[in-house]
């Protein structure tokens, strides 16, 4: 019990016990810059969460000094002010404004880029699992007009019709005329994604007469009112519009769900990311990751309409396209809604993979599955030698069974399926990388 209790301390501290933070006598006590898909109501929800769990009163937001920026103020019991300034214009601006020291924490839709990496490297090294916080998962939702028929697309098509390449919905076996692209600007994360997600593999840029904007709210109205539209949009905002099913090379049709989202099966998902340099010394700062982190914080980002990195249990329908000896996994256990990825060209867990150990030992343990109730299945992308991806399969589920045994945990099983059931095209290194993955069946 007292082992269990001290886990729970280490995910979730600010839920066991949280110590006043020092309120500045003048200035903001953090200034947070950077995604509009966090910012424009992820972000402030947090930081409220933090100013309440700090005991301060009458939290609320008012508008910024400009459009798509907010305040959360908030009182203490003493009557001081306490203000958090929160700036959406896009995730590169927030690391500018690291760089120029007028933001403490960077908001991001994107990993930070390796250019930025370098840029900022005065501040120390942001790609270390203390800087780099995934704090949910996202899916670029695919939006057309509601009364628009077609109900799959795979990314091929994607890339031609958001370069202007496909111009009508006859091209693609629909009616409607002339397509009208919709896109976020140039400074959103979420246009950084859709780029780097479609786009740039096929060497395609974003066709000229696409409408763009800063605001998710406006595109995505915009598409539901338009017949012709079309446009990508992160999940929380695909309010009255009508989001297709994603096809990725050999992958399924999938749709935004939930459960593909958090898996980041879903080929267009994608983390949303908290950056906390190592040379910050703002303790609201660091506060405001760890609450992020914690249980309360988490639910906050479901309450947003984010995918949060709880663990849960889902069961899977087998279907025929899977290998007979996944359809028996499939009837017989529950698939934990959490997927291990590797750092890429290494056999090391990135930065996600690491908090999700301790999650998943939570899980474990809050269920009392330590022993032999549980099985690792383990996929990777296509080799010449189907035998020699197997084994590679194989062996980073192992890589995730040794940091499991180290918590106490009696694996039941260890399989690897190769090059099986692909969830993204092997054609670019970002597709490869989600294809090796380690799953977690529970019985």
């Amino acid at each position: 019990m007292m082992l269990r209790v001290l886990l729970l301390l280490t995910l979730f501290p600010l839920c066991a016990v949280s110590a006043p933070l020092p309120v500045p006598d003048q200035g903001p006590a953090l200034r947070i810059q950077g995604s509009n898909t966090i910012g424009a109501a992820l972000g402030p929800a947090l930081v409220k969460g933090l100013m309440e769990h700090q005991g301060l009163q009458t939290v609320h937001s008012e508008p910024g000094a400009g459009v798509n920026e907010q305040r959360v103020v908030g009182k203490t019991r003493q009557g001081k002010v306490v203000t958090i300034e929160v700036a959406a214009h896009g995730s590169s601006t927030g690391f500018t404004a690291l760089k120029k020291n007028s933001a403490d924490l960077a908001a991001s839709s994107r990993p930070i880029k390796d250019s930025e990496l370098v840029d900022l490297e005065p501040l120390g090294d942001l790609k270390s699992p203390e800087a780099e916080q995934v704090i949910a998962i996202d899916g670029l939702a695919i939006i057309l007009n509601p009364r628009n028929p077609l109900g799959t697309l795979n990314t091929e098509q994607l890339a031609r019709i958001f370069n202007g390449e496909v111009s009508t919905w006859e091209d693609l076996g629909g009616v409607g005329g002339a397509i009208q692209v919709y896109a976020r600007d140039d400074q959103s994360g979420t246009y950084d994604t859709f780029k780097e997600l479609v786009l740039s593999r096929r060497g395609k840029p974003l066709t000229a007469s696409a409408k763009r904007f800063e605001s998710s709210e406006q595109l995505s109205d915009a598409v539901s009112q338009d017949p012709q539209g079309i446009g990508f949009i992160g999940l929380p905002y695909v309010r009255q519009a009508k989001a297709v099913a994603i096809v990725d090379g050999n992958s399924q049709p999938m749709l935004p769900l939930n459960s593909l989202i958090a898996t980041e099966d879903y080929p267009l998902s994608r983390r949303l990311f908290f950056y906390l340099p190592p040379s910050g010394n703002n303790p609201w700062a660091k506060a405001l990751v760890d609450f992020t982190q914690s249980s309360k914080g988490q639910a906050i980002v479901a309450a947003n309409g984010f995918i949060a990195q709880q663990v849960q249990a889902i069961g899977v329908e087998p279907r025929a396209s899977m290998p007979e000896d996944y359809q028996a996994i499939a009837r017989d256990a529950q698939r934990l809604t959490v997927n291990f990825r590797f750092e890429e060209g290494s056999a090391s867990l990135d930065n996600k993979a690491r908090q999700d150990l301790q999650r998943v030992v939570a899980y474990i343990r809050s269920h009392a599955k330590l022993d032999k109730q549980v099985t690792l299945v383990g996929f990777g992308d296509a080799k010449n030698d189907p035998q020699r991806a197997a084994l590679l399969s194989k062996l980073r589920a192992m890589a995730v069974r040794r940091e499991l045994v180290k918590s106490g945990v009696v694996l039941r099983d260890i399989r690897g399926f190769g090059a099986q059931m692909p969830v993204a095209a092997n054609t670019a290194d970002e597709g490869r990388i989600k294809n090796r993955r380690v799953e977690v069946w529970v019985y």
